[in-house]
């Protein structure tokens, strides 16, 4: 930092803000710290009295805060994002589409630990619409060492933080089990909510079969979904640990992988999800307790955000939901503005 006449201050850096004080009209700071001074600058700040300013002595190893800002937004920026100005070494980013938020928690871990930087986000596997906020980032000090941006330039080695990805206009088949269903003595319930759910994330639905009890006419079912070309189908009922419940088992009998029968979720532990491998395409086989018919959210709304963006989901992942995996059940409904679900 030096000390210089303020005639001579154009194109150096200010070191603090500088209130501009109109008597009856304003009191505010008229050039903020970082700000880079210009010629029109001039005769402004020697109103202000300030014959002399505090400014940043430029040199070649070193970045304003602005520059630095820019390559830090570049880091994180990917298809389908649109970013703000830069301000006081600020540039936030915004989702263009409706998808799926990825994030390389690793580079963003590593980019947060080089130190006089930050980038702060919002969780991974987030869904996000047009216009909404992914991340803000921020260079701390007026002035970063080259190397430093540099080092983590490298560290991402032309790899981005972020992705969204768009969801894809997938064909789904529903089979509903159940015997009770099947001979008319209870009305479906599900069809209704999975077909809402899944037409929110730009689903067709196929169609709705109902089986009986029996395994064998539910894994039937199953395979004429995708005999007929199904992206993805949604097995409901059936599936606790009681004798009778034998959805599990059908879904096996398919040939499918089951990635993971249950999951550290409430609402939503006996949630089976798996992949049926047919010309190359793994097509998800998902089998859904009976809370995703009543519960407003359930393991299944955090799930099939990821399955509509074709984002394979693993059972470690799946493991990672116990931490924030239990549902409030608030009397009004927050989500996903809300701690359910972010444990991945």
């Amino acid at each position: 930092m030096k000390e210089i006449r303020t005639k001579d201050a154009v194109g150096h850096v200010l070191c603090h803000d500088m209130t501009q004080i109109i008597p009856g009209v304003s009191k505010e700071a008229r050039f903020r710290k970082g700000h880079v001074v210009t010629e029109d600058d001039i005769p402004v700040l020697l109103s202000m009295g300030k014959e002399h300013l505090y400014v940043w002595e430029k040199d070649d190893t070193m970045y304003h805060e602005n520059e630095a800002a820019e390559i830090l937004c570049e880091l994180c920026r990917n298809d389908h994002m649109d970013r703000g100005d830069v301000k006081e070494g600020k540039i936030e980013l915004k989702s263009t589409i409706r998808g799926l938020l990825k994030i390389d928690t690793r580079l963003l871990e590593m980019v947060n630990s080089a130190g006089d930087m930050m980038i702060a986000s919002r969780h991974p596997n987030t869904p996000v619409e047009p216009g909404d906020k992914l991340c803000g980032t921020r260079v701390i000090p007026l002035v970063i060492k080259k190397y430093k941006m540099d080092s983590v330039k490298s560290l991402c080695s032309g790899k981005k933080i972020f992705t969204i990805l768009p969801y894809k206009n997938k064909r789904i088949g529903i089979v509903t089990t159940g015997s009770e269903v099947y001979c008319g003595k209870v009305k479906d319930a599900f069809g209704p909510v999975l077909r809402a759910k899944a037409e929110e994330f730009g689903g067709e639905i196929m169609g709705q079969t109902v089986t009986d009890d029996n395994p064998e006419h539910t894994t039937a079912a199953i395979l004429n979904f995708i005999s007929q070309g199904a992206d993805m189908v949604l097995v409901s009922g059936g599936m606790s640990v009681d004798p009778d419940d034998k959805t599990p088992l059908a879904i096996r009998s398919t040939g499918a992988e089951v990635i993971s029968y249950g999951a550290p979720v409430l609402p939503g532990a006996m949630f089976l999800l798996s992949y049926y491998r047919k010309d190359g395409k793994n097509i998800p086989v998902a089998g859904l307790p009976g809370c995703v018919m009543y519960a407003r959210r359930t393991v299944f709304d955090l799930v099939l955000p990821r399955l509509m963006a074709d984002d394979p989901v693993t059972k470690e992942e799946l493991d990672k939901l116990g931490k924030g995996g239990l549902c409030l059940s608030c009397e009004v409904c927050h989500y996903p503005n809300c701690g359910f679900g972010k444990g991945w």
